[in-house]
């Protein structure tokens, strides 16, 4: 009897954000959740026990014969680690979850490796829902793909193959938009508690934004002083934030940036600035 998909035994190495969105996705989905590794006793326990698993904190001690790792952990570490990780284990499917990191720091350690990248903002405390993030594999050879992209496909209606290359430019663009448009948030949240004022206020306003991007492109989306080029308004929010210097500046070059791409002309001594702006 054929075995399905998600039969498939799984070791979860790494027990923070993504790992534990991920772990419970595959969980919900049947998969089997063998064991769950993590540094601490108390996020190994606490992730095992959602997903009815045994857990560790040693790394010499994952449990063998799992079908599947998943290694979900921070980008300075996982370099280092990949070689004891692997170590009686050379010849299990071996993925990690980075965005920013290439498929072959497996290479020379794993004979069979991936990566499976689903490329979405995660908090412990917010539960995702996984049918609607993109995820991204890549593998080592065609067998591999094909696996990843099967297991994917059980949590995902949006899958994809990209390279290490192409990985690298959609972990750039998610920064750019999801933590620097975070940031942001952080910054109008302190202007605003700063002055009595709640930053609830703003989550129509940001819904709004979000949602015109579904159907228009972000360029014919920008609206605000900068693009108008209301020079008098801009003058006025930079002379607000003169007690946060940090801020002005970023105000000031952001403004600047939107300026030059919603100019046909270029201001003199922008013009070689705009040379290579997308």
């Amino acid at each position: 009897m054929r075995r399905s998909i998600e039969d498939t035994s799984i070791v979860m190495v790494g027990a923070g954000n993504l790992a534990t969105n991920l772990a419970k996705a595959f969980y919900r989905k049947g998969f089997r959740i063998m064991q769950v590794y993590s540094r601490t006793d108390a996020s190994a326990r606490a992730l095992a026990q959602q997903v009815e698993a045994a857990w560790t904190t040693d790394v010499g001690a994952l449990a063998p014969h799992a079908r599947l790792y998943v290694v979900s952990l921070t980008d300075d570490v996982l370099p280092q680690l990949i070689p004891r990780l692997v170590e009686g284990h050379e010849d299990a499917l071996w993925v990690h979850t980075a965005g920013s990191q290439p498929m072959d720091l497996w290479k020379g350690y794993a004979a069979n490796y991936g990566v499976f990248y689903p490329m979405q903002t995660f908090s412990k405390q917010q539960e995702v829902d996984f049918s609607r993030i993109p995820i991204f594999v890549e593998g080592c050879d065609k067998p591999c793909v094909e696996f990843l992209h099967a297991v994917a496909s059980v949590l995902s209606a949006q899958v994809y193959e990209a390279t290490s290359e192409q990985r690298r430019y959609l972990h750039l663009a998610a920064v750019l938009a999801c933590n620097f448009t975070n940031y942001l948030y952080d910054c109008a949240d302190r202007v605003l508690t700063g002055h009595g004022l709640p930053f609830d206020a703003l989550l129509p306003l940001i819904d709004e934004t979000a949602r015109k991007v579904h159907f228009l492109a972000p360029h014919d989306a920008q609206t605000g002083p900068a693009v108008r080029g209301d020079r008098a308004v801009v003058e006025k929010h930079l002379a607000l934030l003169a007690d946060a210097p940090e801020l002005q500046e970023l105000y000031r070059k952001i403004s600047e940036s939107i300026s030059r791409l919603h100019s046909d002309i270029p201001s003199s001594g922008e013009a070689s600035k705009n040379a290579v702006a997308p």
